[in-house]
């Protein structure tokens, strides 16, 4: 058997930027600004610019993100605890964390079929006068129906908040970015996202400079200069050596994201085998291929097959947010497409370090799978 095709390499992953990286850390302990400081500035701007918003607020995951993106909003009067939030129940339980954690309600709205993404249907059924916000999750790199959410958001007067942690430079038929869809944004780097940090970072983009604003003091203990504390704050704050590890990585990331794609389409065009479901891929850059995930009706015996051929995989995820012992009170919900979806979905292997021949043998065992 062929050496085994890794899920996802890490070490391949980060090593064209080693000599860069290291260059990093040297400046980095130079400067002597280990605590927010220019890189992080820096980075923020950066990353801004990329996403086509006015303001970015780094900060130390994407669930801290989230977090400070309700926190900011409460602040503003904008969002009230007890306050009701749509949100996708197929999706990594990190999105209904936050919503839990900051005292609101979340109100879970299923898929629709054949889609990974948020019904709107199903949330136009489902929204009340207790709605304040729709957090929709571009899942695995796909944006959710941008034009009907907006307009929906507008219409019933919700915040549209994304949980854009997978979905780093996707971008809409009208040239809108992930991150610059909604009323705010939430991204994540870690380490195996399109664009990871060595360690925990994530981000908030926003257009709104009243929100940017309380969160940065929110983030930094409640605290708007040294020694005062405005309100009750928290300690959640992205890294100074991460920001210039994501700086690196963010000025290389077209060439990531291009290679990420090209794997993408050989697997849609080259993987024939009616017992495997494909992802869509709409080929106009809405879908940046964090994930690659397809579907079957026997997982075990798929990833069983996969791994005696030498071809890594990985569930995401196996038991859906509402199904999960933290969340024991919405156990009872029927969202029958979900757990559906959480029984098929199998990844495989997408990362810009794959080579054309891991990338051939990958297709030559799916289409082997019997």
């Amino acid at each position: 058997m062929p050496t085994k095709i890794p899920f996802f390499n890490i070490i391949a992953e980060n090593k064209p930027y080693a000599e860069k990286l290291a260059n990093e850390l040297e400046l980095f302990m130079e400067s002597g600004q280990f605590i927010l400081g220019d890189a992080v500035t820096n980075f923020e701007r950066q990353f801004a610019s990329f996403c086509g918003s006015d303001f970015c607020v780094g900060t130390s995951n994407g669930l801290d993100a989230l977090r400070l993106i309700f926190e900011g909003y409460k602040s503003l009067g904008l969002l009230t605890e007890g306050d009701e939030v749509l949100v996708p129940a197929h999706t990594y339980i990190a999105t209904i964390l936050a919503v839990i954690q900051s005292n609101l309600k979340p109100v879970f709205v299923e898929p629709k079929e054949g889609s990974f993404g948020m019904d709107i249907d199903k949330a136009k059924r489902l929204i009340s006068n207790k709605t304040k916000a729709c957090l929709v999750v571009h899942l695995y790199g796909e944006l959710i129906d941008t034009e009907a959410f907006q307009s929906f958001a507008k219409e019933h007067n919700v915040l549209l908040i994304e949980d854009a942690a997978q979905a780093h430079g996707a971008v809409t038929a009208s040239g809108l970015k992930a991150g610059a869809i909604g009323d705010a944004a939430a991204f994540s780097f870690y380490p195996t996202k399109n664009i990871g940090a060595l360690g925990d970072a994530g981000a908030v983009t926003t257009n709104s400079e009243s929100l940017a604003n309380k969160i940065r003091i929110l983030q930094n203990y409640g605290s708007p200069k040294k020694d005062m504390n405005q309100v009750l704050g928290f300690n959640m704050r992205l890294d100074a050596l991460q920001a210039r590890f994501l700086s690196v990585k963010l000025e290389d990331y077209p060439n990531a994201l291009n290679r990420r794609l090209a794997i993408a389409l050989r697997y849609v065009n080259e993987i024939k085998n009616p017992k495997i479901k494909l992802p869509v891929h709409p080929q106009d850059g809405s879908h940046v291929f964090h994930l690659f995930v397809v579907r079957v009706a026997d997982r075990k015996d798929f990833m069983d097959f996969l791994d005696a051929n030498g071809v890594g995989s990985l569930i995401h995820y196996p038991i859906p947010p509402h199904r999960q012992e933290a969340l024991e009170s919405y156990n009872n919900l029927n969202l029958p497409i979900t757990e559906r979806y959480h029984d098929e979905v199998v990844s495989i292997p997408l990362y810009a370090s794959l080579t054309d021949s891991q990338v051939q043998r990958t297709i030559e065992v799916l289409n082997a799978y019997e």
